[in-house]
């Protein structure tokens, strides 16, 4: 299909503003320039009846956590919530919005996880405060009137990533326990060989380069690419997973890792829901304000959370 139109003119929104590219600036300015992006597509985000700021323990100190309840009556499900930014750029804020409507259209309450960034903290700080939230959520669920028997993870893009990598060292551990993994768009593979990076490296808003940037600052070295909780499409047992719903746009260079991630867990066993969005482009659910491919997303998210979690 052809690009969008409405992404069309999102992408000359985001072009008229001039806001230069990632790859020229430090990761300080970068979280900035995020920033300001996101503002491009802002809304007015869904009605939920609450949100909350705490800071639980981590493995390297406290980790921000905030907490979205929705309209309802607890004791509700809760997913956790990893946001995205290539491990370096992203915050509880610049996904405030999406967080929200995720809450809204779902009946869950929602964890936002403000996870360590790199390059500040390499590989794997992110990975270490990921599943330390979760479990921490698990144990207390009750404090944030959540039932931790209805427990799920889930993220975008790098956030993606660490949700995959989170239910693979719950299935090792034999806990927590998951009932759903959310994988919007996530990054699987780190060594970028996928046909989706030659055909969307450039032009639409998630490059390449982009990409190479973010995982130069977030590696330790070579060698972590190929680790399964870098690159977890090279895990080699993806039994025993949780069920996922995956989601993937067409014009994303993550497209195909993602899909080749769907493909593997269903191989294994794991029953996985794939949808491809076409003519979209990464990141376009947390654009939902701008796109209504966004906002059919968000149903769609809502209606597989409300499924997994049921009581």
């Amino acid at each position: 299909m052809p690009l969008d139109p409405q992404v069309e003119m999102l992408l000359q929104r985001v072009s008229a503003a001039g806001l230069p590219p990632y790859p020229s600036l430090s990761p300080e300015e970068a979280r900035r320039v995020m920033e300001a992006r996101s503002a491009l597509t802002a809304g007015e985000p869904p009605v939920v009846e609450a949100v909350s700021d705490m800071v639980v323990p981590g493995p390297s100190g406290g980790i921000p956590l905030r907490v979205y309840t929705p309209i309802g009556h607890p004791p509700f499900p809760v997913l956790v919530y990893f946001h995205g930014g290539g491990f370096v750029l992203g915050s509880l804020d610049t996904h405030d919005s999406l967080c929200r409507a995720i809450a809204a259209h779902s009946g869950c309450a929602v964890v936002s996880v403000g996870y360590r960034l790199a390059p500040e903290h390499k590989f794997p700080a992110a990975v270490e405060d990921a599943l330390a939230a979760t479990r921490w959520v698990a144990t207390n669920a009750s404090i944030i009137r959540c039932d931790a028997d209805r427990l799920a993870v889930g993220g975008d893009s790098a956030g993606g990533n660490l949700a995959t990598v989170v239910a693979l060292l719950a299935r090792d551990a034999g806990d927590p326990k998951l009932r759903f993994q959310l994988l919007l768009y996530p990054v699987t593979d780190h060594t970028f060989s996928s046909p989706s990076y030659q055909e969307n490296g450039a032009g639409y808003m998630l490059s390449r380069d982009d990409m190479e940037w973010y995982r130069d600052h977030y590696l330790r070295t070579e060698a972590d690419r190929s680790h399964p909780h870098a690159s977890p499409l090279l895990a080699e047992d993806l039994h025993g997973l949780p069920p996922a719903l995956v989601i993937t746009a067409e014009f994303d260079p993550l497209r195909d890792e993602g899909e080749a991630y769907a493909a593997k867990m269903r191989h294994a066993g794991v029953p996985v829901e794939l949808h491809r969005y076409n003519g979209m482009i990464h990141g376009f659910v947390r654009m939902y304000p701008s796109l209504d491919a966004g906002k059919r997303a968000l149903e769609e998210i809502g209606a597989a959370l409300q499924k997994a979690l049921a009581l």
